[in-house]
């Protein structure tokens, strides 16, 4: 009896398998992680500046976005790690003294299968639950810039939009009293446009916050048409424009932001596939769980890295088939009852395949039955 067949010999080889691709996983998400928020941490910036979300929430939304893309980042990172690992037990010639202990490709799902299907577990709960919260909490801190924009006029050397985008201020300076000097205000009514010209601006602001007027002292009003040839200027000691900020809250949730439950309940075209759209993950990393192991294969003069071609194009045609398969159902072009299940249904039976061809299954039956003739 061969020392990887008996109980501690298997337990052995699993627990070498399970920190082989445990760590590899950790690098891998590590690595793809940081790729991904250095490129949204600048989207982010600029968001704030131009007053999309607000400034003292940037971790915060930097923080939610980590765990939208996690939903993504986890399947793709696992089936990369075991890509990797097990070529690396190619390479070294570690995978031939198992098979030659009798291991084989199946034999391997036990403890590749054990970490996946804790990882399904996890992306499950982001999918589900975290990512679609994590939305709504961005969507919501960006409405809640959109109506506290006037929170932030009393600001110099920038310009910026109050009144529904309607009038445009800017200001040199910001005096410990929050009082803007040297002021210019530009605000479109209907064809007439009028501009206003201060020495001094601050704000009044309601007991509720929702109204407030920015009174300007000491200054000039022109008021015209643009292009036409009569112009109003008058001169005053102190005016005031009036706005109101928008009330809290949206008319309607999109199908990212609703709750899963909420999901279940509706049967709109457009939610039933983002509900597909959410188990996604969750299958697409047991699907890829089953297809890395005939995938990673390599002889041991390769080098390690040479499956990783065919596993990044394995994932892109994976993903894009589920991508497609949203916009059908979501255009009602696909039955609601098939959903994205014939996607993960035909991966697996490229990885069943691709597993016969490797035991020689396929092989055998095609030996058994050929006819006596042809096989002489």
């Amino acid at each position: 009896m061969s020392v990887a067949k008996t109980p501690r010999g298997a337990s052995l080889l699993n627990r070498y398998l399970l920190r082989e691709v445990g760590q590899t996983w950790l690098a891998v998400t590590l690595v793809l992680l940081l790729i991904l928020i250095t490129n949204q941490f600048a989207a982010v910036l600029g968001d704030a500046a131009a007053s999309q979300i607000p400034r003292d929430a940037i971790v915060r939304v930097m923080a939610l976005t980590i765990v939208q893309y996690l939903t993504i980042l986890v399947p793709l990172s696992f089936f990369l790690a075991i890509m990797l690992s097990l070529a690396r037990l190619y390479h070294d010639s570690e995978m031939a003294a198992m098979m030659a202990c009798g291991i084989g490709p199946v034999q391997l799902y036990r403890p590749l299968l054990m970490l996946g299907l804790l990882l399904a577990g996890a992306v499950a709960w982001l999918s589900l639950v975290a990512a679609p919260a994590a939305v709504r909490e961005v969507q919501a801190l960006a409405e809640l810039a959109k109506r506290d924009t006037g929170l932030g006029l009393l600001e110099p050397g920038r310009f910026i939009s109050f009144g529904d985008g309607a009038a445009v201020m800017y200001a040199e300076s910001l005096t410990g009293d929050q009082h803007l000097h040297k002021v210019f205000v530009q605000r479109q009514r209907g064809k007439r446009v009028e501009i206003i010209l201060a020495d001094e601006a601050w704000q009044n602001i309601s007991g509720d916050g929702r109204y407030r007027e920015l009174v300007f002292a000491r200054g000039r009003r022109y008021e015209g048409e643009p292009g036409g040839a009569r112009f109003r200027m008058v001169e005053f000691a102190e005016h005031g424009i009036p706005f109101v900020i928008p009330a809290a809250g949206r008319a309607a949730l999109g199908p990212g932001e609703q709750s899963t439950s909420a999901l279940l309940a509706s049967d709109a075209p457009v939610d039933r596939a983002e509900l597909h759209w959410r188990l996604a993950p969750v299958l697409t990393l047991l699907v890829l769980t089953i297809i890395a192991v005939p995938l990673a294969k390599t002889e041991p003069r390769r080098g390690r890295f040479s499956g990783l071609a065919a596993a990044i194009l394995v994932y892109v045609i994976y993903a894009n088939l589920l991508a497609a398969g949203r916009g059908w159902l979501e255009r009602s072009q696909l039955p609601e009852y098939s959903g994205l299940w014939w996607v993960h249904g035909l991966f697996l039976v490229v990885a069943g395949m691709m597993l016969l061809v490797q035991r020689g299954t396929l092989r055998k039956w095609q030996r058994r039955w050929q006819p006596a003739g042809a096989q002489a």
